[in-house]
């Protein structure tokens, strides 16, 4: 069943189902019949000249705090222990074995759930307090200590997928299955888009470790139209996969290829009422002006040499994640509503001392600079920068346990996720984990707790943000979520 839902007899031989709505569908009953056979029918009522206002149309239901949202995904599981949530107590107990009434009888993996022992691990680096209130941050981070203050910390985020692909997609997507919209692809569907020559939804990969592989339905659009899939950047001569023309193609032969394809698409489409005839129309043109505004986004060479400095020495490689989120920012600039970065390699059972080094070292003093330069521009008050994982680490350690060396397992009872900008308060620590940083103790913020509350800083409400499909209304919160008023500045 698809989402072309028919509660009343079908059209007449010969006739549309667009001809049979026009003939048939006056008033406010022709509009809920539309609704409900063609949801997508009504995306034109959206658009305000060549401008995608989304579903809403431009009527917020609240006051936006944000335009736009800049995701720093870390692939795999930060642990929490060695960057945000600062444990003394686990040193103190190094060694010792995981107390039965901290576990409670709690799943692990299959991957230390047949260990023996479970010995307390100890961070092996130090913290420091930064800040007007004294935030304790890892010495791994040090420029993100710098913007603390810039910071709104949750240290209570928690989830119900324990291994990779389930935790992932349900942070992408508000499910754990796969076919669900991703979350740049609900927020093009409702706020449209503020540049007609770009994505309104761009994803950006660090390339290089793959210890957990991504996949593109993370940023697909599941059963919305298919014009609302996010679009993967790439460093590189081609930085949108078959965008460019094929030698021999002219951009004047182009367009008229297109004019003609748009003809097609057009007869069918009012032929046979079908939302992604329409998709594809807005895609193929979409691909068109993307050829002529993809390379000058992409193109850095205009940066001023202090804002490489800013993002570090790796900002000048394309492909980076420093030069990622230096691009992040200029997406932002030219209106794109969601951008999501991916940085892999968190995924840390063992070697976790010496590999959790590398991580922060690649993208420490991007992050700072993404928000620094963003508050010198005067773009972060209504930007929302946000920095997580899938999920935590454990507090034992994944095998054994020496002087020198230690793997985490994955956590998904608790963990740290951060926001800057966009409506959040800064300087704001959010949630409290117990001394084994094991279980939350006060003010936990579930993933559809985290979707809702981002939904309500781009002035959306995540109950009404919904698409009718094969017989219910769909959400990103899909059945529960709250708004962590809280958070909201």
């Amino acid at each position: 069943m698809n989402n072309h839902i028919c509660t009343g007899p079908l059209p007449a031989a010969g006739l549309s189902r667009r001809g049979f709505l026009n003939r048939f569908g006056m008033g406010l009953g022709g509009i809920a019949l539309a609704n409900l056979m063609n949801p997508a029918s009504l995306f034109a009522a959206a658009t305000k000249g060549n401008q995608d206002l989304g579903i809403l149309n431009g009527q917020f239901h609240f006051p936006p705090k944000a335009k736009r949202v800049i995701y720093l995904f870390m692939a795999g599981g930060p642990s929490q222990m060695e960057t945000f949530d600062y444990k003394p107590l686990l040193n103190k107990r190094n060694g010792e074995q995981l107390p039965d009434s901290v576990r409670q009888g709690q799943r692990l993996t299959g991957m230390s759930g047949n260990q023996s022992s479970l010995p307390l691990a100890g961070s092996q680096f130090g913290f420091k307090q930064y800040g007007k209130n004294g935030t304790w941050i890892s010495d791994l981070l040090p420029h993100t200590a710098k913007v603390v203050d810039e910071l709104c910390i949750v240290r209570s985020m928690f989830t119900e997928a324990i291994n990779h692909d389930p935790a992932i997609t349900f942070f992408q997507t508000g499910s754990q299955i796969s076919g669900r919209p991703s979350i740049g692809s609900w927020i093009h569907y409702g706020l449209g888009s503020d540049n007609e020559n770009l994505p309104a939804f761009v994803v950006l990969i660090t390339p290089g470790k793959v210890d957990q592989p991504l996949y593109a339905r993370l940023w697909g659009s599941g059963f919305l139209p298919s014009q609302y899939q996010g679009v993967q950047f790439r460093s590189g001569k081609e930085p949108v996969l078959y965008l460019n023309n094929p030698d021999g193609v002219t951009p004047e032969s182009r367009r008229l290829l297109l004019d003609r394809l748009a003809e097609l698409h057009q007869h069918a489409a009012e032929k046979l009422g079908d939302a992604e005839v329409d998709a594809r129309i807005a895609q193929y043109e979409m691909s068109y002006r993307m050829q002529a505004s993809v390379p000058g986004v992409m193109d850095l060479s205009d940066e001023k040499p202090e804002t490489f400095e800013l993002y570090g020495p790796d900002s000048r490689k394309p492909g980076t994640f420093a030069a990622n989120c230096l691009l992040a920012r200029r997406l932002a600039e030219k209106g794109v509503k969601f951008i999501q970065l991916y940085h892999q390699g968190w995924d840390q059972h063992d070697n976790l001392p010496k590999n959790i080094q590398v991580q922060c070292r690649e993208t420490d003093q991007a992050s700072a600079a993404l928000i620094t330069d963003l508050k010198q521009r005067g773009m972060l008050d209504d930007t929302l920068v946000i920095w997580g994982g899938e999920f935590g680490r454990t507090s034992y350690s994944q095998g054994k346990l020496t002087a020198d060396n230690y793997g985490r397992d994955h956590h998904p009872r608790c963990f740290t996720t951060w926001m800057a900008g966009g409506g959040v308060k800064p300087g704001l620590v959010y949630g409290e984990t117990d001394d084994f940083s094991y279980n939350i103790v006060k003010d936990g913020v579930h993933v559809h707790d985290f979707h809702a509350t981002m939904l309500r800083l781009l002035g959306i409400d995540h109950e009404r943000l919904t698409y009718f499909y094969q017989g219910r209304r769909f959400r990103l919160t899909d059945v529960h979520g709250k708004v962590v008023e809280d958070l909201i500045s």
